[in-house]
């Protein structure tokens, strides 16, 4: 029997998915690549849905520690942001592992890691199609020096 609080996304992520209320929504261009990139990073495929032509309509992917991103192709009708405009924030326990498998799998840095003032330790990258993501160890809402 295992103790470990970090669940084991590997067999059963409909538990995780389920408990997940936030959900940053993102577009990409060149979706295969970024299912690469993503992957690279750390996140874990939950859902993924395509059209007759094979091309990402939606996708779920989890953060092992919790939260997820929805994602697909490009459309012509869809409100979002143009793609590439995105920004989001992932809590992780080792940001400098995480910024450095982004940067090895494409991502450019904007703010490489440091301390911060507020607690934690954190930097953020550019992903390959431009999005802002910031990977730190502060958990808001936890108090200071998380």
């Amino acid at each position: 029997m295992s103790t470990s609080s970090t669940p084991d996304t590997s067999t059963d992520t409909s538990t995780l998915a389920a408990a997940v209320r936030m959900w940053p929504a993102v577009q990409y261009r060149d979706v295969a690549a970024m299912l690469d990139w993503l992957c690279a990073v750390g996140f874990v495929e939950h859902a993924t849905h395509r059209d007759e032509t094979g091309a990402v309509v939606h996708a779920e992917w989890l953060w092992p520690g919790g939260g997820g991103l929805m994602f697909g192709s490009v459309r012509d009708d869809s409100p979002l942001q143009p793609p590439g405009s995105s920004a989001v924030y992932v809590v992780t326990d080792d940001p400098d592992a995480v910024v450095d498998a982004a940067v090895a799998a494409g991502a450019t840095v904007e703010r490489p890691v440091v301390d911060q003032d507020y607690g934690g330790r954190g930097g953020s990258v550019r992903d390959p199609e431009g999005n802002h993501w910031s990977f730190g160890s502060y958990q808001p809402g936890a108090g200071a020096g998380s």
